[in-house]
Parts: structure tokens; sequence; C-alpha cells
């Protein structure tokens, strides 16, 4: 008997979760939805209705998804023989109901669109190669990923998606968030490293040994890395990824920071020559440039691949659209990618309020530079984080000032442009969308005029 896509849609996620996977992401749906209709649409036809890059299906999605159904099927699967096989699991499987919340034609689900985006989610959007960059270059021995942009631009998002892959390789990801670290741990290098070591024994699920390998007469910097090279790398076989996220709040500790980045750089030269060492790969992520000096042959921010993260794209915006189930004329979508500047999260946030309350896109940005509108409360954290710092403050008054770019201090610049509230062009600087520079107008209206 012929049995449905629905069906063995289903029966795939199912057979994968039951053996402990996550659940089938967006793309890897459409991908053996097509297979299983037989439509004999190509990889680049895919990608191109989906809004994907061709090579990263061709190279990174599909093989997985054919590896990973192989594995729990117990044989080769791939686009040519899944239907028969998925077919002949269906009718041997005692499973006695395919859970129909796994299928694809399922009403879209709506998700919040704070924080990391998951790793299943249909609203993920990729950026051009950028991933499939980051998970060909995280199987090469001494990688150091560096991955840059303004807060909520999906840095987390991505560097998740990297530990994701480079688990589903049998690597050990370990991720250190520095925005969790206590104030204290910033105090002295020997406490953060400390904290630093203690957090990456304990996600490699080993004994932690930290007071076996410290030694106050060598120093913090030559005890962790002896704890790591002696022991660390030592207990484990399998290459370790070492993700640390919010590098950039290091910068506001400059001695502290030159020591621990330093540190890091050794790490990574040592991945050249020391057979233990070369188990470690490093993902870096950090939401500005380096705004503290640092010696050049001591920075981890000159080795290594960069990867920028930049807004998206009208074709991107529309994709997303199309995703939240919208259907925006081209015109809305292209004011709506203008105004907010193309930043992912200011363009979820308008998709996800036009779902969920029914409202139209127009309306919506009518009053979405107020403190009532759609994007109040980012706004009002935006201008709370702002305020931290008064001659910021009054430089963005500045900048908002007038319609002409302008030139402003460095590190000033740096740290505007890591709120995601300006762009940098050479040596000169703009408001990044005219969102912010409507509302703050507003805000520091009695300054200004």
């Amino acid at each position: 008997m012929v049995k449905s896509v629905e069906e063995l849609l289903g029966l795939a996620e199912a057979l994968v979760t039951a053996k402990g996977g996550n659940p089938l992401s967006y793309i890897q749906k459409v991908i053996l939805t097509e297979a299983l209709l037989e439509t004999k649409k190509t990889y680049d036809q895919i990608a191109e209705e989906n809004g994907y890059s061709p090579s990263y299906l061709k190279n990174g999605v599909a093989p997985h998804l054919w590896q990973l159904l192989s594995d729990v099927v117990g044989e080769k699967v791939t686009k040519a023989t899944c239907r028969c096989l998925l077919e002949r699991e269906l009718e041997t499987q005692t499973i006695p109901k395919i859970f129909p919340e796994l299928v694809f034609t399922q009403p879209i689900i709506l998700e919040s669109p704070e924080g990391q985006v998951p790793l299943n989610s249909i609203f993920y959007i990729e950026r051009s190669s950028s991933e499939l960059i980051c998970y060909q270059e995280i199987q090469h021995q001494g990688t150091l990923l560096r991955i840059k942009a303004p807060r909520k631009m999906g840095k987390t998002s991505l560097m998740a998606r990297i530990l994701d892959y480079a688990q589903q390789q049998n690597y050990h990801p370990v991720r250190l968030s520095l925005h969790l670290a206590s104030s204290l741990v910033f105090n002295s290098t020997e406490k953060f490293l400390r904290w630093f070591c203690a957090n990456v024994t304990q996600q490699l699920g080993l004994e932690s040994k930290i007071d076996e390998f410290w030694d106050e007469d060598v120093g913090a910097l030559v005890s962790s890395s002896l704890y790591f090279q002696g022991y660390l790398l030592e207990e484990i076989q399998q290459p370790i990824v070492l993700a640390l996220d919010e590098v950039n709040q290091l910068f506001e500790y400059p001695s502290l920071a030159r020591d621990v980045l330093a540190l890091l750089r050794s790490w990574h030269e040592e991945t050249r020559d020391i057979s233990n060492w070369q188990k470690l790969r490093f993902v870096i992520v950090y939401s500005t440039d380096i705004y503290i000096p640092l010696d050049t042959n001591k920075s981890p921010f000159n080795v290594g691949l960069g990867i920028d993260l930049h807004p998206f794209n009208l074709d991107q915006v529309q994709t997303l659209s199309r995703r939240y189930g919208l259907n925006l004329t081209e015109q809305e979508l292209k004011e709506l990618t203008e105004f907010v500047g193309g930043f992912p999260y200011l363009v979820r946030l308008a998709f996800d309020h036009c779902v969920r309350r029914n409202i139209p896109l127009p309306e919506l940005l009518e009053q979405a530079n107020t403190d009532t509108g759609i994007y109040s409360d980012h706004l009002h954290e935006q201008l709370w984080l702002l305020q931290q710092d008064p001659d910021l403050v009054t430089t963005y008054q500045q900048i908002i000032a007038t319609t002409h770019p302008i030139k402003i201090e460095q590190v000033k610049a740096f740290k505007l442009k890591s709120m995601g509230l300006i762009h940098i062009n050479g040596n000169q600087v703009i408001p990044s969308c005219e969102l912010y520079r409507q509302y703050f107008q507003e805000c520091f209206r009695e300054i200004l005029y």
C-alpha cells in the first residue's frame, strides 16, 4: 500500500527523535518532502525557492540528512531511495502512531523572537554561505573562528548551530557565555581563569582537578595552560570545540583582557605543534572591534577566520515573511527593511506581531517609533544601555542631529556599533536605521531643539 508523504515524513522524524536526535529542521523537511514527492527538483531549485545557499544544501544539509536517516534505518539512504526505504520501514515498525505534530504540513507555531533561535526553528535564516563556511572550518585542526556582529544580530544562534554540527561530528562542544559570569569573576586574572577552567571541566563531564594543577608561584596563566594540556586534553580523545560568547565584555577590564586574550592566542599557537593542543578548536563571539591596546602577536583577533554577520537584505526579509505565512507586497517589505535597517530581531518582532495579533504591517509601523509601539521594550532597553555612559549619550545626540555622516572618537564608535545603533563607514558614522534615528530624536528633543 502506497503511503502518504505526511506519514513517511512523520515516521522519519519519529525515528530520528526516538534515537535521541533533534527534530528535523525546516530545510531538512523541505528536502525530504521533495524527495518523497519525487518532484525531481534539484538542490539548486530547492535552495532558490527557500532562500538558502545551494552549496549549503548540497554540501551541508543534504549529506547530513541522508546520513541521519541511514543511521536510524540501518541502510544507506539517498535522495533516490528514501521513499522506498521509509515505506518498507513503516510496514515493519511497531510504533502505534506516527506523531501528527511532527508532520511538515502542520500550522505555523510561533516562537518568541527573543534570544537564541531554536535549532529546529523555521524562522532561522541562513546568511549566504556563512553557516557552511563555519561547518567546514570547524572540522580543521587548529581552527579559530571569530564571529562579530552587533547585539541581536544572530551571533549566538549561529554559534549554537556550529556547536550542534560539532556534536554531530562526535566532537565535544563547550559553551561559555561571559555575560553569565558574576562580576566577581572579573576582579582578577586568577578568579577568571579558575571560573573558566571549572566551567570547561564540568561541561566535559570530568572531575575537577584544578587545585592539583594550580601553582601560585608560576601564576594563573601557566597553571591554566598546564591544566588544559596535562588533564583536560589528556582525558578527552575527540576534538573540543570551545565557544566563547560575548568576549567583548572583557574589554571593560583592560588588564584582565590582555592576559586572557594573550592566553587564548598562545593556546591557538600551540595547536600547530603539540598533539594534545591539536584537539582544541575555538569559536570566539563578540559584538565590536577591540578597543583596548593589544600586542599584535598576543591578539586572537588577527588570526583564524573572521565571520561578520550583516543585517538581512530584502530577499532574506521576504523569505522570513513567507515562513510566517505572510503575503506582503514588495513595497511593504522594502519599507520595513529600510525602517529597521534589516536587523533580524526587529524584522522578526514585526512579523510576529502581524501574525499573533492579526494586524497589517503598515498599521504596526505607524506607531513603531513610539513608547507604546511594537518596539517599545527594545527601544527602552537601548536607551537604558546608552544612558549608562553619559559621553555616549552626548555623542549619539550629535549623530542623530544631522543627516550627514560625521566623525567621532573610535572607542565611542565601537561601543555604539556593538549596540547596533550606528553603521561605521571608514572614519565616519551614521544611525543604523530610521527607527533609532526617529525614536532618539524624540527622546532628546529638549536638548537638540
